[in-house]
């Protein structure tokens, strides 16, 4: 690893606090477009969307490039930083075709399905970011929170892609109940036809097995501590084990002491 003169660090070091404090200060106006962001993609993937809100989208979008552009310029290690944020980077770029008329050369059903589900994981992750600012990354509200959206954003886009092939999932509440199925890890009879659809349901049900294992072991956590507060039951509180260390230490005192006096009591040993 390259050596730096105390110059250069001092300069990384300011450009990553400039960029804190920027990403502090910007926190709750882009949770807020966050959020408005997942609204926007649901309504456009069940009924489409007028051209007030498309514009409004759009300016959504605009700020959050904005935004992007400006942490990228601050960013000590511009490198390290697009890795970090490659799904978001993608995310801004798809919605590029529609603005600059490309996506003619996408008139193909499958290529604009391929977009949607683009823009539907990249929005995702930024409503995981948004809600990982709001709940914390390690809280059960953050992962109820972004199971909520999951099912409800996942729901959306099975609906869009899966709406047109025969016996597909005609209505949003059956697409809906379909992801709740995935989701839990019962299945359901339907498979989805179209190659979109396929791979959304396979990143459905990664998140399902672990959130699936997550809750598992809350609710585990949980009902072992209710028995651990009750003397009667099996399983050890605190409580418990503290008195059973001081029990021990009491023990160990004891023998100690009538070791000590052991000792002193019996005869000195002839020379």
């Amino acid at each position: 690893m390259p050596h730096l003169d105390p110059e250069k660090k001092q300069l990384q070091h300011e450009r990553y606090q400039l960029l804190q404090q920027l990403t502090n200060w910007l926190e709750t106006p882009m949770l807020v477009l966050g959020f408005g962001w997942l609204l926007l993609l649901g309504v456009e993937l069940l009924w489409g969307l007028t051209p007030v809100l498309e514009m409004v989208g759009t300016s959504i979008w605009v700020i959050f490039i904005l935004d992007f552009l400006l942490k990228l310029l601050l960013a000590p290690h511009k490198l390290r930083f697009l890795k970090r944020n490659i799904i978001t980077l993608i995310s801004l770029l798809v919605p590029a075709l529609r603005l600059f008329r490309l996506a003619r050369v996408f008139r193909a059903a499958r290529a604009v399905r391929g977009l949607r589900l683009v823009k539907v994981v990249g929005s995702l992750n930024r409503g995981m970011k948004a809600l990982a600012a709001s709940f914390g990354r390690r809280g059960v509200g953050y992962v109820l929170g972004l199971t909520g959206v999951v099912l409800l954003m996942g729901a959306a886009g099975m609906y869009a892609f899966e709406k047109d092939v025969p016996d597909g999932l005609k209505t949003y509440p059956e697409a809906l109940w379909w992801t709740a199925m995935l989701l839990t890890s019962m299945g359901s009879d339907y498979w989805p036809r179209t190659g979109e659809g396929q791979m959304l349901c396979f990143l459905l049900a990664l998140y399902g097995f672990a959130v699936f294992g997550y809750f598992t072991a809350t609710l585990a956590t949980f009902f072992m501590g209710r028995d651990a507060e009750n003397p009667q039951a099996e399983v050890a509180g605190a409580d418990a084990v503290a008195a059973l260390h001081e029990e021990v230490r009491q023990l160990r005192a004891e023998l100690r002491q009538s070791r000590g006096l052991v000792n002193s009591a019996s005869p000195p040993k002839p020379d």
